[in-house]
């Protein structure tokens, strides 16, 4: 049994070690000053990120990134939880429906989502606008929000709401004081995926940004198709700390998988 066990944590230690060796691979190249990337890199030094502050296109994209996604959030969590606590408390024809609708963009391949939104946009003038990309990135991220909070809101017994109304509380209360605070840990779990989602879409994006608006993922694509420096490398080693960040306080405030499990 002792055996079992010691041969199951190595097999765990060599997984996490072959997920985890193309990052290593990713932060020791982002320490080079070589003139194109190499591995490892002949002359070691700060270059990269030096390099990184001051691309202007890199500090543009992601200033639009993330505008971009912090209001696709709020606009995710918004309507998520709305359509949610619908489908959750109350029962009429077709609510089964309508969750097969708000889920459908996560069954469509993306290129077709993208291509579908250029041809209506390019008729409503919202190519290449911040309008058209928040309705763009809405229609990823509102699923993801939908589900969370579903689940969320199906983990609250509502006796505890029934409770509070027969105290006197009115329903806006009873959501505001009882449902809410329940939902928390869906409602940041939904949020974080939601932000993480929107600042990394790329294939959308390709098909409704423009040369006077664009986001970080984009700027990104177009410049590995020319060049590959260590400036890649340390925007990528940027991008995974803030995301490790993200994640860990998700996890230090409510607890990834209790909000997940709510």
């Amino acid at each position: 049994m002792d055996d079992l066990s010691t041969a199951f944590r190595i097999a765990v230690v060599l997984l996490f070690a072959f997920l985890l060796a193309p990052l290593v691979v990713v932060l020791l190249t982002s320490f080079s000053n070589d003139e194109f990337l190499a591995f490892p890199p002949h002359h070691w030094g700060l270059g990269g990120y030096r390099a990184l502050v001051g691309n202007a296109a890199f500090r543009a994209g992601l200033g639009t990134s993330l505008v971009l996604a912090a209001t696709v959030t709020a606009i995710s969590l918004v309507c998520g939880a709305g359509a949610a606590y619908a489908l959750a408390r109350f029962s009429f024809p077709g609510s089964g429906f309508l969750l097969a609708i708000f889920t459908a963009p996560l069954l469509l391949p993306a290129i077709i989502l993208g291509l579908g939104l250029l041809l209506v946009f390019a008729r409503l003038g919202l190519l290449a606008t911040m309008p058209g990309l928040v309705i763009g990135h809405s229609l990823v991220t509102l699923p993801y929000a939908i589900r969370i909070n579903l689940t969320a809101i199906r983990g609250i017994a509502p006796a505890l709401e029934e409770a509070a109304a027969t105290l006197g509380a009115g329903p806006v209360r009873v959501f505001f004081r009882v449902t809410l605070p329940l939902m928390l840990p869906g409602i940041v779990a939904a949020a974080a995926l939601a932000f993480l989602a929107s600042f990394d879409e790329v294939v959308i994006s390709l098909f409704l940004v423009g040369p006077r608006l664009t986001t970080l993922p984009i700027e990104i694509f177009h410049y590995i198709e020319y060049r590959a420096d260590p400036q890649v490398s340390a925007l990528s080693v940027a991008l995974i700390l803030l995301t490790a960040l993200l994640v860990v306080i998700v996890e230090r405030s409510l607890g990834v998988l209790r909000a997940l499990a709510r």
